[in-house]
């Protein structure tokens, strides 16, 4: 098989998601990250903007690609928590489509970003949204132990605080990680 740009972008998405979610009490190799996503079918969703889902689907579709991701790392011995799944899938994601296309796409604009303590710590400190206590309450669980319940409640208080016709993406304006 000739080496693609598909293959290029996967590859380099999977090294970074495969980096970013790594945490104390969760650490797995850049590979087993690699085929924790292919397993879950993330490859193909990823290969073409046309798999997939429609925005309105897109929350369904990420439950049940943490799950899929959760699963999946029970093979390796690693045992995932849904925001360790939901880093992995949302920095996968971001790197090939966020920064990849055009992100005023209707699809783009519902890929969930990646949640982590910078990124709590910071709508916390700024109060976004008049939302602190939910930010606080975030915070104190950590990214890294959130259950599918409390990261869904995060994912709905980001859409709340965006105006309506932004992508989540824009959340992480407030990401001080590159700092």
């Amino acid at each position: 098989m000739p080496y693609s740009i598909e293959e290029h972008k996967h590859r380099f998405a999977a090294w970074a998601a495969g980096r970013a979610a790594t945490v104390n009490g969760c650490r797995f190799k850049v590979e087993e990250g690699k085929s924790i996503l292919e397993e879950a079918g993330l490859k193909r969703v990823a290969s073409d903007l046309n798999y997939f889902p429609d925005a309105n689907q897109f929350d369904q579709h990420h439950r049940e690609w943490r799950n899929a991701v959760i699963a999946s790392a029970k093979a390796y011995d690693k045992k995932f928590t849904h925001g360790v799944a939901a880093k992995l899938i949302n920095i996968y994601l971001k790197s090939i489509f966020v920064c990849g296309y055009t992100p005023e796409h209707p699809k783009i604009k519902a890929i969930h970003p990646p949640i982590d303590s910078v990124l709590l710590d910071e709508l916390y400190r700024q109060n976004i949204g008049g939302k602190r206590l939910i930010w606080q309450k975030a915070r104190k669980v950590r990214w890294s132990k959130l259950s599918s319940k409390e990261y869904e409640e995060i994912i709905e208080t980001i859409r709340t605080v965006l105006p309506e016709n932004k992508g989540l993406w824009e959340i992480e304006q407030f990401w001080r990680g590159f700092q």
